[in-house]
C-alpha cells in the first residue's frame, strides 16, 4: 500500500486529510456534529461542578469533602454535616416531600378519634401502609410478619381472641404499657391423675373431647379449692380480661398446641403440660412507650385492631 498526496481539493468539496491509499482510497475530515461537541463540553463542566459540590477525589488517606451539607435532627438536636449518603437520607426522611406528607397524616390521626379514623378511607389506607412498616420493624420478630404469632409463646393477632381486650383503647394500652402473662405451675399441687382430669375437662369445654367421668372429676378440681382455676378463668371459663386469662370455651389455643395433636390422648398431653408447668416469664411483652411515639402507638392500635377484626 502506498500513500500519496491527493490533488488540491475544491473549497466546496468534502474535506479530506490529504492522504490517499491505493490511488483513490481517501480519508475524509468531517467535523464532529455541533450538538455532540456541546454535549461533551457540558459533561466536562458538569464534572468540574460535581467535583466541588460532592465528596469526590481521594487525597492521601482522606478525600475531598465537597461544599454541600445536610441538616437533620438527631437525639433531639439539629445537626448539620457535610453531604454524604447517610446525612442526605436523614434529611430526606425528616424534611423531604414524602416525610412532610407522612407527618401531615400522623397529625390527622393524632387529632382524630378512633371512630373517625375507621370511617376515613384515606386515613385507613395510610394506617395500613405505615402500620405494616412499623409492625414489621418492631413487632414481627415475635408475632411474625403477618401477626400469626407462635403457639405457646406469642399471641396470634389475626384471630378474634383478645386476652387483654380487643378495643382500640385496650390495644393502645397494651402497646404502651406492655403485658406480662402469668399462670402458676400446678405440678406441685395436683398429681398426675388430677392433671389428666383437669386437662380432660378443659378440652371438653370446647368440644375437643367428649365429656366423661374424667372430665367430671376435672370440673370439680377446676371449680373447687384444690385447683381454683375459676378464680382466673371465671366461673364460665371464658377468661377475665383484666387478668389476661384465656377463654377455654372456644377453639382458639394460645399456649397448648391442641390443633397440632391428632388424637384425644395427644390433646390431653398438650393441655396437661401447660397446666403442669404454668406460664412463667414466657409471655412477656415489653412496653413500647418511649420506643414509639404516641402517634405511632395510636396508629399501631388501629392497624392491629384490623388484623383480627377487633372488638
Amino acid at each position: 500500500m502506498s500513500e500519496t498526496t491527493t490533488n488540491q481539493q475544491k473549497p466546496t468539496a468534502v474535506q479530506t486529510t490529504g492522504h490517499a491509499w491505493d490511488g483513490d482510497l481517501q480519508e475524509f475530515n468531517n467535523p464532529l456534529p455541533r450538538w455532540w461537541l456541546w454535549s461533551f463540553y457540558a459533561t466536562v463542566v458538569f464534572a468540574v461542578i460535581y467535583w466541588f459540590l460532592y465528596p469526590t477525589w481521594p487525597v492521601g488517606s482522606s478525600w475531598t469533602k465537597g461544599v454541600l451539607s445536610a441538616t437533620f435532627t438527631e437525639g433531639g438536636k439539629q445537626e448539620t454535616m457535610r453531604w454524604n449518603t447517610r446525612s442526605a437520607l436523614l434529611e430526606d426522611l425528616q424534611t423531604g416531600a414524602d416525610a412532610t406528607r407522612q407527618r401531615e397524616y400522623f397529625e390527622k390521626i393524632a387529632a382524630a378519634d378512633f371512630a373517625t379514623i375507621q370511617k376515613d378511607p384515606q386515613m385507613l389506607a395510610f394506617v395500613n401502609q405505615a402500620g405494616k412498616r412499623i409492625f414489621e420493624t418492631n413487632c414481627s420478630a415475635c408475632h411474625g410478619r403477618g401477626g400469626q404469632g407462635v403457639v405457646g409463646l406469642f399471641p396470634n393477632l389475626v384471630d378474634d381472641d383478645w386476652l387483654w381486650g380487643g378495643t382500640f383503647k385496650d390495644i393502645q394500652y397494651t402497646i404502651t404499657h406492655g403485658r406480662n402473662g402469668y399462670m402458676p405451675s400446678f405440678k406441685g399441687t395436683l398429681n398426675t391423675a388430677q392433671l389428666d382430669d383437669v386437662a380432660s375437662y378443659v378440652l371438653s369445654l370446647s368440644g375437643e373431647v367428649q365429656a366423661d367421668e374424667a372430665s367430671a372429676r376435672g370440673k370439680q378440681i377446676f371449680e373447687g379449692p384444690v385447683g381454683g382455676c375459676y378464680m382466673c378463668h371465671g366461673d364460665a371459663a371464658k377468661g377475665i380480661k383484666s387478668m389476661g386469662s384465656a377463654n377455654l370455651t372456644d377453639k382458639i389455643w394460645t399456649l397448648a398446641n391442641v390443633p397440632a395433636a391428632t388424637t384425644p390422648e395427644a390433646k390431653i398431653e398438650a393441655v396437661k403440660a401447660v397446666v403442669s408447668n404454668g406460664v412463667i416469664n414466657v409471655r412477656t411483652m415489653p412496653a413500647w412507650d418511649g420506643r414509639m411515639s404516641a402517634d405511632e402507638i395510636k396508629l399501631m392500635a388501629v392497624y392491629i385492631h384490623q388484623l383480627g377484626g377487633g372488638q
